[in-house]
């Protein structure tokens, strides 16, 4: 008896989102550190490679940082194509403030994604790779997803 075997491909993405912030509650410690932890929900859009691009996103995450120390963002994003199919992301950062060159804190948000599941289309999909954060306003962030999927 032949056994099924899967003859799907990895393929290598970049994808990219810019996503603004629709809610946020914060908690700010009273305590001198500058440290909060930030719930938000953003959306915007996916740009780039793979069956991703296109999608709206949502992000669904925990911001805990200590402003010029570090800290641990996590969190979800969905994707949503334009027939309904989703995906699910989990992700990881690791936030660190190193030296600038002009004296000042630099931020290093650099982590790790993967695919958790999926809807219609997206329900097998698999992947993982690099997750990186930029701030490109007070409340809007560009996500870099580099990695490789397999639907």
């Amino acid at each position: 008896m032949a056994a099924a075997v899967s003859t799907a491909k990895a393929e290598t993405v970049k994808f990219e989102a810019l996503v603004a912030q629709k809610e946020a509650l914060r908690l700010d410690f009273a305590d001198g550190s500058k440290h909060f932890f930030l719930l938000v929900h953003r959306e915007g859009k996916s740009e780039g490679q793979g069956v991703l691009a296109g999608a709206t996103v949502g992000e669904y995450g925990a911001h805990d940082i200590v402003p010029g120390v570090g800290g641990e963002p996590r969190g979800y994003l969905e994707f949503t194509k334009a027939d309904g199919d989703k995906a699910y992301i989990k992700w990881t950062i690791q936030a660190i403030f190193v030296p600038g060159p002009d004296g000042k804190p630099k931020l290093l948000d650099n982590g790790v994604w993967q695919v958790v599941s999926g809807t219609g289309k997206l329900e097998k999909l698999k992947g993982a790779g690099t997750f990186h954060i930029m701030a490109t306003g007070p409340t809007e962030r560009r996500f870099v997803l580099e990695g490789e999927l397999v639907q």
